[in-house]
């Protein structure tokens, strides 16, 4: 009898029954007056007026009107690169003692986001919210007893000339376990530690009959591979065959729909999958109710939202907000709009354009979806095409012509005949009529979006489609990034770097 777990789980329900229910509005407000009564006196709160901020009958408005918009350039030109130079109280009182890295899905070069000892526990707080919704899944309490695997990033920082340590987020949180959790998280902290993706999950293989593993938590692509190791290097059929009492994957990073069907035929039962949306600047959201697969923004934990209507007229070609972009706050949104989100932080993120699209599906409840990238939103002949249509696509042609679509990406590029074609690239061995796979694509995208079938008649002249190997797409994120941790796939790329995607594939060769 699971005597610990039973104990654990009767703890959390009920730490959740005592808990009372959360009001978003009066939760953002509290948050933002905390951000700007700490930040007052900082570089940032200084030049932008905290202090007459905070006097104002409206903080919320006086806050949108005094500060700009900041992406990650703009915030680290003019402060972030201070911080780096050694300066303090720029835009968070103190100095981080880390920085988190992240190439995100457009890049090589790695922007460096400064972590603060508040936002680690913001972080932890939030984590402990999504431990305690728990009690709303129907897990057995066997499930409290068992291993974590949590496949993020190496947990072996970089140590910076001025003694600041620097990884991924994901690294960095797991670093930062705390010491009751440690007999629980797997791989450990010796194999955590290994910075090459490929010999790290060559260990997590070897070592995966030792472990009983009750619970997966990482992001959705290099779950998969970790996977198919293991089932690979044990001679398995699937990988209940050596955790069998997997109850929960804890995804993150993207949207989980568009790997649901490749990810279940890894699993030799069905197993409970929560969303969260841990990002480099902090934890946004978790999935805290098994009726939705939407998440709730985790609006107590060190985290002001603002949301802008996501429409072509308010967005740069660069995916960067005009400045005459409108702000909603959460009394304000509607449902089933695209927004982008804007976050300020206790790590003295401030009006900062993370770069992700979200809905909300339940307004009181603060849930929303992911539904792309900023950068991610192909509109250059108007068809207005955004991820979650991208991911409802794939989706639909799995379905149509039984097969898994692992990764895509696509481009708008110019052909010989000087006309626009959307080209695909679908990760998949589907063996079948190119033709086909083409014309069902570009007929439920004419079905699912008016704006493309208008586009279609018009200005876009058709579209092409390349069924390849899912590991170039892993490849190529290793040449130009590296595997595993926070990387994902750029779903949308520039013509230009198109042309480096398509010499990748012709001149690579997968095994």
């Amino acid at each position: 009898m699971a005597i610990i777990g039973h104990a654990i789980k009767g703890a959390i329900n009920l730490a959740d029954k005592l808990k009372s229910d959360s009001n978003h509005i009066e939760d953002q407000t509290r948050v933002l007056n905390d951000l700007l009564e700490t930040a007052k006196t900082t570089q940032f709160g200084k030049h932008y007026k905290f202090e007459t901020i905070l006097k104002s009958g409206n903080i919320k408005k006086a806050f949108s009107k005094e500060v700009p918009y900041h992406d990650y350039s703009k915030i680290h030109e003019m402060w972030w690169s201070k911080i780096q130079q050694g300066e303090r109280d720029v835009t968070w009182p103190g100095e981080p003692d880390y920085f988190a890295l992240s190439s995100g899905t457009t890049g090589k070069t790695s922007k460096r986001i400064p972590v603060t000892n508040d936002m680690l526990t913001a972080i932890k707080s939030a984590g402990i919210k999504q431990v305690l919704s728990l009690n709303n899944f129907d897990l057995s309490p066997e499930f409290f007893e068992k291993d974590i695997m949590m496949l993020g990033s190496s947990t072996d920082l970089n140590e910076r000339v001025d003694e600041k340590l620097e990884g991924e987020i994901s690294g960095i949180s797991a670093s930062n376990i705390p010491f009751w959790f440690r007999p629980y998280y797997k791989p450990g902290k010796e194999i955590a530690e290994i910075d090459d993706w490929d010999k790290r999950v060559k260990r997590i293989a070897k070592n995966a009959k030792n472990w009983d593993v009750g619970a997966l938590s990482g992001i959705p692509s290099w779950i998969e591979l970790m996977l198919e190791e293991v089932i690979a290097y044990n001679n398995l059929n699937t990988i209940h065959d050596i955790w069998p009492n997997l109850e929960v994957y804890t995804s993150g990073g993207v949207a989980f729909g568009p790997y649901e069907k490749s990810f279940n035929a890894l699993m030799g039962k069905p197993v409970t999958v929560i969303d969260t949306y841990l990002a480099s600047e902090g934890y946004i959201a978790t999935q805290t109710r098994p009726e939705t697969d939407a998440m709730q923004l985790n609006t107590n934990h060190g985290i002001y939202f603002e949301f802008v209507p996501f429409q072509p007229e308010y967005i740069n070609e660069d995916g960067s907000l005009k400045h005459s972009a409108p702000t909603l706050t959460l009394e304000q949104v509607e449902l089933g709009v695209d927004y982008a989100l804007i976050i300020s932080t206790v790590s003295g993120a401030w009006r900062y354009l993370i770069g992700d699209t979200i809905e909300f599906t339940d307004i009181e409840r603060a849930e929303i979806k992911i539904t792309g990238r900023t950068k991610f939103f192909l509109n250059t002949v108007g068809s207005q095409l955004s991820v979650n249509k991208m991911d409802d696509a794939m989706r639909h042609l799995e379905a149509e012509f039984d097969t898994k679509i692992k990764e895509y990406t696509i481009a708008a590029v110019r052909g010989e005949d000087d006309e626009f074609y959307h080209h695909w690239y679908l990760g998949t061995d589907l063996n079948t009529d190119a033709d086909n796979v083409t014309k069902t694509l570009d007929s439920f995208l004419k079905d699912a979006n008016k704006n493309y079938a208008v586009a279609r008649g018009k200005a876009l002249k058709g579209i092409k489609v390349d069924c390849i190997d899912a590991d170039y797409f892993y490849e190529w994120n290793a040449s130009n990034k590296k595997k595993g941790g926070q990387v994902k796939m750029e779903r949308v790329m520039s013509e230009e770097k198109f042309k480096e995607w398509r010499k990748f594939i012709e001149t690579s060769k997968i095994d």
